[in-house]
Order: C-alpha cells, then structure tokens, then sequence
C-alpha cells in the first residue's frame, strides 16, 4: 500500500536536495555541537547532508533532547556519504527500489560500488563508513554506535530510536 506522507516525504527530500547548493548552511549551529576536527568532519559533507544534519539535530532540540552524543550524531549520521558521493539519480534509483523491493535493493547494496548498484552500496554501507569516520575524528563511543546503526532496528535503544524517528520523516522547515 502506498503511504502518501511518505511519498510526500520523499518528494519535498528530492526538492530539498536540488535547492540545497543555493541555501547557506548554518555552520556556527552546528559548530556549537562538535568539536573542531568533527566540525571539519562536518564541513566535508555535501550541501544537502548539512542542511538535512542540521534539521534532525534542531528537530530533536525542539523535542527536548539534549543528550550530545544524540545531537553530534544527529549533525554527522550521514557523513560516510562522503566516501563515495551518491548522485541524485543514484538516490532517485534507491529510493524507487526499496519503495518497490527493499529486499532485492538489500542484495544490490552488497559488493563493489560500481555501475548501476553505486547508490544501493552507498546507501547500505554508510552508516559503517561514517561511524568509522567521527570514531577517527575523535567522537565519543555512544555517538559512532548511533552512526553506525542509524539504519538498523533499534530494538530497546530509545535514543537511537529516537534519532531514526527524526532521520525518517525529515521535512525541511527547521533550517
């Protein structure tokens, strides 16, 4: 069954996406949060990746977080993207599979980053990348296992649970 709020999501996702080089990106914001070489870790990231950082992290302020592992975590869960850059048609690509077959978009997303499974790689694999990355970067443990597992069931996690409820249903607005 098509679920019309996230298909809306997606939508305003793709659009943010386009209109994101043309948007300034609040670094002082998020340099409040992170120390420097993670600020750094932070400024490596894609226009879009900082903006969408941004709004989770302010989201999760408005609903009363404070937790700075939550809220580092939250600015930098998607900076393994910076590995490998997915394009936008590798994203449109992903999105239109695991919206159709998440099962054979998990299988696509094993292996070499190559050809047309790119995006199905990136998308499985950078959560592992970037948590490999803040831990380099100096990040306190409980921030890379919210990295890390920003895309795996929280199970009684409530934190991580949290971050994803965020991270889901990201709709601009607190940018």
């Amino acid at each position: 069954m098509i679920d019309p709020v996230r298909v809306r999501y997606r939508v305003i996702q793709f659009f943010e996406t386009l209109s994101a080089p043309l948007r300034r990106v609040d670094v002082a914001y998020a340099a409040r949060h992170l120390s420097a070489p993670l600020l750094t870790l932070f400024k490596s990231m894609s226009r879009a990746e900082q903006h969408h950082g941004i709004a989770v992290c302010k989201a999760l302020e408005v609903q009363g977080a404070v937790t700075p592992a939550l809220l580092t975590a939250a600015l930098l869960h998607d900076v393994g993207k910076t590995v490998i850059r997915p394009r936008l048609w590798d994203r449109v690509l992903v999105v239109l599979a695991e919206f159709f077959s998440a099962g054979q978009a998990a299988r696509w997303g094993r292996g070499d980053p190559r050809g047309w499974r790119r995006g199905f790689v990136v998308r499985s694999q950078h959560a592992v990348w970037g948590a490999a990355l803040a831990e380099r970067a100096g990040a306190d443990p409980e921030t890379v296992v919210l990295i890390r597992r920003h895309h795996d069931p929280p199970g009684d996690n409530a934190i991580l649970a949290r971050l994803q409820a965020i991270d889901d249903g990201w709709i601009s607005g607190y940018d």
